[in-house]
């Protein structure tokens, strides 16, 4: 690997009530911190590799906590900003059986969301940098927070650092008068690796397949079709990434993921997860984890792969971030699903 990992988004204060129950059952919630791009950043930074996280947070003691616990993670924070009146929150109810788990933001005039362009030197910021990572939330958050997110992107590309971008597509956000499709291409035209399943590129990049088209087309072939469309919307694409959920209740689900690169559809295992713990975060163990994979030498199946495995050993972690270790992703990616207590 050259140079550093550069992540850019909002970090926030996550609120939880007790496994099983319902928002202020008891008066008990659990605070934590997770961020889309602050929890692939960590799980980086865990596993070893150089990653500075940029963001915006307030000059007060929770900004301090927010930044102690991400150096204890590994995380550089010399490129964070200390502004803004406030840090964003958000609610985790967890689900049940058919109960659904439940988000709940409050982060309105964050400090993020009020963060402009020109807050950031990004010729400091991309410094050596060999990798920089993106998601859809900050240019939903606000105008400026889309504003801030292009800037980055641009800024990353004129340095021809490679960028991945998890489409992360989130209805709760976007209410500053713009929709996806108006902003995200934008962003998406200097990507390399991006996150998006088949709604999101109808939805948010306008690339969709005519029904004579997918006509008699099972998902792999729907997805490498797709994928030739994205590509040639977006000419600096290389790695077009599909999650694959089979939700069954709240607590079970089997996930996989695939990718397609331009010349071939891979797919990892599907794997059957159940009494899962939590399970925010992995869609940021995967885009880690891929992350990880191609910048570590690995070839684009082992690093789906290796993506694949620390997303569902995620479900397994309590919290945001990803706490797995590698030897236990290869074991995963090795077979070896057994759970076996390991003495």
């Amino acid at each position: 690997m050259s140079g550093r990992v550069i992540a850019l988004g909002e970090v926030m204060l996550r609120l939880t009530p007790p496994q099983g129950e319902r928002f202020f059952q008891s008066p008990h919630l659990e605070p934590s911190f997770g961020g889309g791009e602050s929890n692939t950043a960590a799980f980086l930074a865990r596993m070893g590799l150089d990653v500075s996280f940029v963001t915006a947070l307030p000059d007060n003691a929770i900004g301090d906590a927010c930044i102690e616990f991400f150096r204890g993670h590994g995380v550089d924070t010399s490129l964070i900003r200390r502004q803004g009146e406030r840090l964003g929150t958000y609610f985790v109810e967890f689900g049940a059986g058919q109960r659904p788990t439940r988000v709940v933001y409050d982060r309105a005039h964050s400090a993020i969301a009020e963060a402009a362009a020109d807050h950031f030197d990004w010729e400091a910021v991309f410094a050596g940098a060999g990798w920089f990572h993106i998601t859809g939330i900050t240019p939903a958050i606000s105008r400026s927070g889309a504003d801030l997110a292009l800037a980055a992107v641009r800024a990353a590309h004129a340095r021809q650092v490679p960028i991945s971008c998890d489409t992360s597509y989130r209805q709760k956000l976007w209410h500053y008068g713009k929709a996806p499709i108006e902003v995200m291409p934008g962003l998406a035209e200097s990507v390399q690796m991006l996150f998006a399943n088949e709604e999101d590129c109808d939805q948010t990049y306008g690339v969709r397949l005519a029904p004579e088209d997918a006509a008699g087309m099972d998902v792999a072939a729907r997805n490498r079709r797709i994928g030739e469309k994205m590509f040639a919307r977006f000419p600096n694409l290389r790695y077009l990434v599909f999650t694959h959920r089979e939700g069954v209740g709240a607590r079970q689900t089997r996930w996989g993921a695939s990718v397609y690169n331009g010349e071939a559809y891979l797919s990892s295992a599907r794997y059957p997860i159940s009494h899962i713990v939590d399970r925010l975060g992995g869609g940021d163990a995967l885009a880690a984890g891929l992350i990880y994979g191609l910048l570590t030498g690995m070839s684009d199946q082992q690093a789906l792969d290796f993506g694949a495995a620390a997303a569902c050993l995620k479900h397994s972690i309590a919290r945001d971030i990803n706490l797995v270790t590698r030897a236990e992703i290869e074991k995963l990616v090795a077979g070896d699903a057994s759970g076996r207590v390991q003495r």
